[in-house]
């Protein structure tokens, strides 16, 4: 930290910041449901936004899950693996913390039935997940309430449809509680920590919590 300089603004704004965080922090709660609507309400032409994180270099026929568990071991899944749990859709408005909003149709697995599968109770205990793109370019840190709300998904289609290359294939994160700049596209590592993991657009002066 250096000249009152704090996640890339200045420090008194960055309180104010980390005071609304505490206080979303103590009302959120997991029966607090995003508002969904009919498919018919969704968009087709769903708007692109964001690239950061999704290299031109990137080869689908590669990728595979990493996630790290509390005890340093590891999972490595592919997409098959997540498609053989349940599967959730979800419409909802998706907002941009640049102010626009579109009613969109996603689908994949719930989080919180990932982390059942898979067995990742210990890791469910923990403060945080952090999620980064394959290349670390693109990167976010989730507190655990949120990532365990039950609207949140691992998701792999959008429209009924594979998820295209500009929006996160083959999996990217889908949760209503927060702004769109938590929604990482295309994760290649899920993480867990008792303290903040790195968020990318934290460290560009926005808020870490991005709730709604």
């Amino acid at each position: 930290m250096d000249g009152g300089i704090q996640g890339g603004i200045q420090q008194p704004l960055r309180n104010v910041l980390n005071k609304n965080e505490a206080v979303f922090g103590k009302v959120f709660s997991k029966n607090h449901l995003t508002k969904t609507y009919p498919v018919s309400a969704a968009l087709k032409n769903v708007r692109f936004n964001g690239d950061v994180g999704m290299g031109k270099d990137f080869d689908p026929a590669t990728w595979e899950l990493y996630v790290i568990k509390k005890n340093g071991d590891s999972l490595k899944l592919k997409l098959d693996d997540l498609k053989k749990l349940p599967k959730t859709d979800i419409v909802f408005n998706f907002k941009c913390i640049e102010g626009w909003s579109q009613i969109t149709h996603w689908a994949g697995v719930k989080f919180s039935d990932f982390i059942k599968a898979y067995g990742l109770n210990d890791e469910a205990g923990m403060n945080f997940v952090g999620l980064k793109t394959p290349d670390e370019e693109y990167y976010v840190g989730i507190d655990m309430p949120s990532a365990l709300h039950p609207q949140t998904l691992l998701c792999y289609e959008l429209n009924g449809q594979p998820l295209p290359m500009k929006e996160g294939y083959p999996l990217r994160l889908i949760i209503p509680v927060k702004y769109g700049i938590k929604h990482l596209k295309r994760i290649g590592t899920i993480y867990f920590d008792n303290k903040r993991p790195p968020d990318y657009w934290f460290e560009r002066g926005y808020d870490y919590y991005s709730g709604l």
